[in-house]
């Protein structure tokens, strides 16, 4: 047979997978073809999810599973050697591969990313292809791996379960960049991963493959709550067995290998309580950080003597917001990191779930409120004569109607969306998250009847709350469905099923806010969880729009060991999140730093202002809508429509160019899964212009000015033209139905075949009986392509 008649799987199957095997690469071990590396964006189409495209490559070649070291893009015989290989670049640099391959079956188009003179890229025949032992002297290259004892660590395998998961690329390229860099002698590393991609299982998979090779022998995991250690020991670190222990009561037993530890239980206020200094300072080989922008962040924090003491270990820190102030820095301790995966790669990738904001303003955080003349607050007191704004509510002054209104909007919400979608509500403090609670126990009293764990707050202080934190993060409890809370819940919660999060806290750090976010990110496709509402009472995400949401984190903190920090304000680290107690509710106050020069006399603290509650007042919302965001994920200030325009006419210059575009396409849907990527969002436009139009006269209106056709009307149309006289009688009543179908339900079901497995159509006749009817599956869909023809002519 001809070679240019065989399909690219053809190709593979007949020349490149033969040719691989040939240069000695085991089939079974070391070739992965066809291999999905992400999940497909999810798009939220009303009350309807949809996944976007997988990114897939053709070839993936491991020196040992998990060890990536070659990519190859396959294309089938008509088209050149070349073809693949710009696709095959931007594969190998979301992997982080060095080796990329184009092939079409004549030969191989290689391009060494290890290469930096004219031997970057070059031809070679199909039995030329390198062996695993070439490239993988080229990856030990790419790597700047270069002794015997480096390479024993950077291929040290991967810990297998029996269950068959694999870690996603990212944790892949996490766990491999930190294990290499370690091999290469690196003591201190940063690892930015967002809430909800697996940092403690990349975590284990760094200390499993250190721990086999020898490299790191005693190891110590640390973080600041009691429900991050929990979440270890039962989950990923289970795996470690007797060889594991948390360190509790500060009780120190020296026989383990694998430790996890509270700060609060190895450090106290005094020299004497400080357990961690029972172990030597040569004890541990290797300490994880988690959640490394908290509490050791600052370099005169008492938690950071916990670093310090261990200073000849390597630290790996792990956060999903790296802290970056005057005052603390991440990047100075650790360094860069050495990898960053984002929010926004973690929903483009279809691994995190995207959010819908409502933003709800009400007249008195818009205009303020000032209270008249003898206005006395609930106790009798007068009332301070002045304006009262947002910053003041539930802080300095509490107005019970506003409170009672949050609760009933949010209230009113679920009742349109579901009752039951587990929901958290962020307060000011630990009195509005109690208020809260109440309020909206008042506007649920059915549900609270039913059971009283309904509504939970779940805060610092209360015992109650804090036993039903594993419930409500736990998939398969029903109760509690809405947390209150104030600072418990911000970090550190793995809320799978968390489908709500109301903002009614003034958030001014972008750290508090990026880890308040990263409660609802996660997705749980058992329980429907593939995105999460955000209902915004404070105008929070406004953070949205700031370049640093979901940018690489920038050293803030200056080098110089003269600077005076007594001259510096800084908003993120006054407003930080406070370190809360556990057992007591209280803040724990870490170590005062210690002064660089003698500082003045600090002026008298203010006394603590007492908040006044009041009622009688008259609050209401404003406004309420949908914020929508562009394909960078920051909010559109344009209107929907010029935004819409502007995507489509850099796509189609013209509507001739966008008509023939759509005439043309196999599958119309392919068109609109296209445009939805680049940021059109189809629903919220048919909910501006109308929804029973379709996204062909959505576009020909928005973006080119032509007047839009209800589907329903574009059927009738066609019914008119007698377009289906040259059927026969049983091809023109399926075609008939396709057409209400369409009418109902648009172009995207017609365009699948198994819309003749449902009614009406279905009572036509089987699947078969009914192509029959048209002559054969070739025939049928030409009438179906005829079809849409017909529906889309222009008058």
């Amino acid at each position: 047979m001809n070679k240019k008649s065989f399909s690219e799987r053809d190709i593979c199957t007949k020349y490149i997978t033969p040719a691989l095997e040939k240069s000695g690469w085991d089939k079974h071990l070391q070739i992965l073809e066809e291999v999905s590396f992400t999940d497909g964006k999810i798009y939220v189409r009303g009350a309807f999810v949809a996944r976007g495209k997988r990114k897939r490559a053709d070839y993936i070649l491991y020196y040992k599973p998990n060890i990536p070291i070659a990519i190859i893009e396959a294309k089938d015989n008509k088209h050149s050697i070349r073809a693949g290989i710009q696709q095959a670049l931007d594969y190998a640099r979301i992997l982080d591969i060095p080796c990329v391959f184009s092939s079409n079956g004549d030969g191989f188009f290689f391009h060494d990313r290890t290469e930096t003179d004219v031997d970057i890229e070059k031809e070679i025949g199909m039995d030329e292809f390198p062996t695993p032992y070439e490239l993988w002297e080229k990856y030990k290259k790419y790597k700047g791996i270069t002794t015997p004892n480096a390479e024993k660590i950077a291929s040290q395998n991967y810990f297998f379960d029996g269950s068959g998961r694999r870690p996603r690329y990212y944790q892949q390229i996490a766990v491999n960049r930190t294990v290499e860099a370690i091999a290469n002698g690196q003591n201190r590393i940063l690892l930015v991963m967002a809430t909800g991609t697996g940092k403690t299982y990349t975590a284990f998979q760094i200390i499993h493959r250190l721990w086999k090779s020898g490299a790191k022998k005693r190891i110590l995991f640390l973080a600041d709550r009691n429900a991050l250690i929990d979440q270890t020991k039962r989950g990923d670190f289970k795996h470690f067995k007797d060889k594991m222990t948390v360190v509790k009561r500060r009780q120190i037993d020296k026989s383990f290998e694998v430790y996890l530890a509270l700060y609060q239980g190895l450090s106290g206020n005094e020299a004497s309580t400080d357990v961690y200094k029972q172990f030597s300072r040569e004890f541990f080989d290797l300490i994880i950080i988690d959640e490394c922008h908290r509490g050791s962040a600052k370099e005169d924090s008492s938690w950071r003597e916990i670093l310090n003491y261990f200073a000849t270990a390597t630290h790996i820190g792990l956060t999903a917001t790296p802290k970056e102030t005057y005052e603390a820095s991440n990047i100075e301790y650790f360094g860069d990191p050495i990898y960053t995966y984002s929010l926004r790669q973690g929903i483009d990738d279809g691994f995190l779930a995207p959010y819908r904001v409502i933003r709800i303003a009400l007249n008195i955080d818009a205009e303020g409120w000032r209270p008249e003349q003898g206005k006395t607050d609930k106790e009798g007191n007068l009332v301070e004569d002045r304006i009262y704004n947002r910053r003041d509510f539930d802080k300095n002054l509490v107005i019970d109607e506003r409170t009672d209104l949050v609760a009933l909007k949010l209230t009113e919400f679920l009742k349109g969306y579901d009752r039951f979608a587990k929901s958290i509500v962020f307060c000011v403090d630990i009195d509005h998250a109690e208020r809260m609670r109440t309020a909206l126990a008042k506007q649920n009293p059915d549900l609270v009847a039913e059971n009283y764990k309904y509504i939970m707050q779940i805060t610092g202080d209360n015992d109650e709350g804090k036993r039903e934190l594993d419930n409500f993060i736990n998939p398969e409890e029903r109760y509690p469905v809405i947390a209150t809370t104030s600072e418990l819940m911000t970090t550190g919660v793995d809320a799978q099923t968390c489908k709500v999060i109301v903002l009614d806290a003034n958030i001014n750090s972008m750290t508090k806010f990026k880890q308040i976010i990263g409660r609802g990110t996660r997705i749980n496709e058992e329980y429907g969880k593939f995105y999460f509402t955000i209902l915004d009472f404070r105008n929070a995400t406004d953070l949205f729009a700031d370049p640093d949401f979901d940018g690489e984190p920038i050293r803030i903190k200056p080098v110089s060991e003269d600077t005076d920090l007594s001259d510096i304000i800084d908003e993120e680290e006054t407003n930080d999140t406070p370190i809360i107690d556990e057992e007591t509710g209280e803040e724990i106050i870490l170590a005062p730093p210690t002064p660089l020069a003698e500082p003045p006399m600090p002026p008298e603290p203010p006394m603590p202002r007492e908040k006044v509650y009041v009622n009688g007042v008259d609050v209401s919302v404003l406004i309420s809508r949908e914020l929508h965001f562009d394909q960078h994920g920051k909010p559109i200030t344009t209107s929907l429509k010029d935004h819409t325009r502007e995507i489509i006419h850099g796509r189609f210059a013209s509507l001739e160019d966008f008509l023939n575009n759509w005439n043309t396409s196999e599958r119309k849907e392919a068109i609109i899964a296209e445009l939805m990527e680049q940021g059109v969002m189809v629903e919220a436009l048919r909910d501006a212009v109308d929804r029973q139009v379709d996204l062909f006269d959505l576009i020909c209106h928005v973006a080119y000015d032509q007047p839009p056709l209800t589907r329903k009307e574009r059927a009738n149309n066609v019914k008119k033209r007698n377009y289906f006289t040259k059927y026969g009688a049983q091809a023109r009543k399926v075609l008939e139905a396709l057409l209400d179908k369409y009418a109902d339900q648009g172009i995207e079901n017609i365009e699948n075949i198994n819309i003749l497995t449902v009614p009406p159509i279905n009572e036509f006749g089987s699947v078969t009986e009914i192509i029959k009817a048209f002559g054969s599956r070739d025939k049928y869909e030409i009438a179906i392509k005829e079809l849409q023809n017909e529906l889309y002519k222009i008058a």
